[in-house]
């Protein structure tokens, strides 16, 4: 990373919370508190209101603002809502993704809007039992080729079955049920659409080749196949 990225990410993480430490800013982006301290030298230098606080991190002076975008207190509840739901998904890609998103949401999000905000994540309590327990790390992936229209090539492992089998599959639609990442695809090994739970992915690799759009209509795929389709 750059120091100019850095720099920017730094300034965006002092928005997103009230106060941050200086090994908290190392840690996360693996570098020595000391280059840290010339980061926020820098920031200073450039204008930005760093806010020292003795024995406690850093913050910025109240109501400096880095982006013209303002929430409602209501717009930061459902953001703060979704957020919680969202760390029920078992695809770390898309966690990731998301946190990295909220990051620089909140960054714009006015000082009493974000201290309502904390108190409201800590009110919020989303539980979820499951019988078994598999995440992936595609989801981000797989989404990227849906919008491009790329080949994805899988290695697929069904429920209650040890066998692996190759599929070469054309990504149209995501749903999601129970926490669980749906994929319809077209599958070439079937010729027909199949659904792929993501997390029994073993393995993918998304194609530089692309494939026609066959205008897929999720609300026409469900009148035909009421119960989600075949699965795999």
């Amino acid at each position: 990373m750059t120091q100019l990225s850095r720099l920017i990410s730094i300034l965006t993480l002092l928005k997103s919370k009230r106060l941050i430490t200086a090994t908290e800013l190392a840690e996360k982006f693996d570098v020595s508190i000391r280059t840290i301290y010339r980061d926020i030298r820098k920031l200073e230098e450039s204008g930005v209101p760093v806010v020292p606080i003795e024995g406690k991190g850093y913050s910025l002076m109240d109501g400096y603002s880095v982006a013209p975008v303002q929430f409602t207190e209501q717009q930061a509840n459902a953001l703060i809502t979704a957020e919680n739901l969202i760390r029920q998904s078992q695809d770390t890609s898309f966690l990731k993704e998301f946190e990295d998103a909220m990051i620089k949401i909140k960054s714009v999000f006015r000082d009493s809007i974000q201290t309502k905000g904390e108190i409201l994540d800590g009110k919020i309590h989303v539980f979820n039992y499951q019988e078994e327990s598999l995440v992936s790390n595609a989801l981000s992936d797989i989404q990227l080729a849906i919008t491009n229209f790329n080949f994805i090539e899988i290695n697929y492992r069904k429920a209650n079955d040890t066998n692996i089998t190759f599929r070469k599959i054309e990504p149209h639609a995501i749903i999601t049920t129970f926490q669980k990442w749906i994929l319809i695809a077209w599958c070439h090994l079937r010729n027909e659409y199949r659904s792929f739970r993501i997390d029994r992915i073993q393995h993918y690799k998304i194609l530089p080749e692309k494939f026609e759009d066959r205008n897929f209509n999720l609300q026409n795929y469900f009148a035909t196949n009421p119960y989600g389709g075949k699965k795999n």
